[in-house]
């Protein structure tokens, strides 16, 4: 598994977490990047993870605009937390980070959706992620 899949389950779990509990992702992940410091190439995947949730945290409104539009209204407060998750990192890979192909940043996402969310997950998100993906200039 190469480190920026590592990093965005990271992220993943930091903004997962958060939604739950009402809590501030950055600072969870950090907490947890502090729990494995006695682990080999921690920093790596740390970079980017908090790059990620720093994104997340920063663009909130205009990614879960763009997700509730491309998921064709469905409130976001509806979808399952994990899905929430999922959807709001890959939607910041895809409108904010131009390092990251979109057709990467929706694979991965689909790939955490059928690992560890519902069977219907992964095509919802993999469905949605398309739809930002072919959108977004006009977001």
């Amino acid at each position: 598994m190469s480190a920026r899949t590592k990093a965005r389950k990271r992220a993943v779990d930091a903004v997962f977490a958060a939604d739950l509990r009402k809590l501030n992702p950055i600072e969870l992940l950090e907490t947890t990047e502090k729990s494995v410091s006695d682990r080999q190439n921690q920093e790596e995947i740390f970079d980017y993870a908090r790059r990620v949730v720093e994104g997340v945290v920063e663009n909130y409104e205009q990614i879960d605009d763009a997700i509730e539009i491309a998921s064709h209204q469905w409130k976001i407060e509806r979808m399952p937390t994990l899905d929430r998750a999922i959807l709001r990192v890959a939607t910041w890979e895809i409108l904010f980070n131009v390092e990251v192909p979109d057709a990467v940043a929706i694979s991965e996402a689909v790939e955490l959706a059928k690992e560890f969310s519902t069977d219907d997950s992964s095509a919802f998100i993999n469905g949605v992620l398309n739809q930002i993906s072919s959108t977004k200039a006009a977001i």
